[in-house]
């Protein structure tokens, strides 16, 4: 999502949203990728179904915040500017504070801007892993992706794939 407006990244979880409501409600959703702001943000409230956006009110759940297993909790940010965890003594001070403020909510002890959002009773998320992965102290990106597993239940059935007509 748009990483500098708030209006932008509301209008874009809207549609999103809009999208994935028109899914029969059976049907399991996973919806990933850098939201660019936290889950307490008005985008995050809207979709995690904290808040109301134009008169709907969104119903996903994180996997984060929902895992059986976390590793790398104490990488609360996901957001690292490819300096990895050796950030500047303000940006550590700012960051204890903003953990601090928020460390009476379990559900905000995160501050991670990419999330891996779900929908359905059918999935499980057992694991999830901020990544943290460089190879001498480069790393592939200025976000440290998020990685989860689901459980699925064996009665899932694959809908079948149309096949594609040559032409």
């Amino acid at each position: 999502m748009d990483e500098l407006s708030p209006r932008a990244r509301r209008r874009s979880s809207l549609l999103t949203w809009q999208h994935i409501a028109s899914l029969p409600p059976s049907l399991p959703v996973v919806y990933c990728g850098g939201f660019n702001t936290q889950k307490e943000s008005t985008t995050g409230r809207f979709l995690l179904g904290r808040s109301r956006e134009h008169g709907v009110v969104g119903d996903m759940k994180d996997a984060w915040s929902n895992a059986r297993v976390r590793k790398n909790v104490s990488l609360i940010r996901t957001y690292h500017g490819f300096k990895g965890d050796k950030q500047g003594a303000l940006e550590f001070l700012k960051l204890v504070f903003r953990a601090f403020c928020l460390c009476w909510d379990r559900q905000t002890q995160d501050l991670h801007v990419d999330w891996i959002l779900f929908r359905g009773r059918a999935l499980i998320p057992v694991s999830s892993e901020v990544v943290s992965d460089n190879i001498d102290g480069f790393y592939p990106s200025s976000h440290y992706p998020v990685y989860a597993e689901f459980m699925l239940p064996r009665n899932i059935r694959l809908l079948e794939v149309p096949a594609q007509t040559e032409n």
